[in-house]
């Protein structure tokens, strides 16, 4: 399985720090395959091909697939794993 990019071209990773809609936010998790924690493979089966989830202050959580990966994401620094 590819790993899921911004549209800048970065791999999204855990711990990013990112902008969507105009707010800051970071990933909180990418599960792209089974990870053995039901808790994250639920959104394997809810969502096949996987995704990641933003944890945000203004909006809260939002996990996007690949389809929603679009030009209000954007990849602002790296942060720590």
């Amino acid at each position: 399985m590819r790993p899921f990019v911004y549209p800048s071209g970065e791999e999204v990773k855990k711990s990013d720090r990112v902008v969507y809609h105009d707010d800051p936010g970071e990933v909180e998790f990418v599960i792209a395959r089974k990870s053995g924690d039901p808790a994250l493979d639920w959104y394997l089966e809810e969502f096949p091909g996987g995704g990641f989830m933003i944890r945000s202050p203004s909006f809260g959580h939002v996990f996007l697939t690949e389809k929603d990966i679009d030009e209000d994401l954007h990849f602002v620094s790296r942060g720590s794993p």
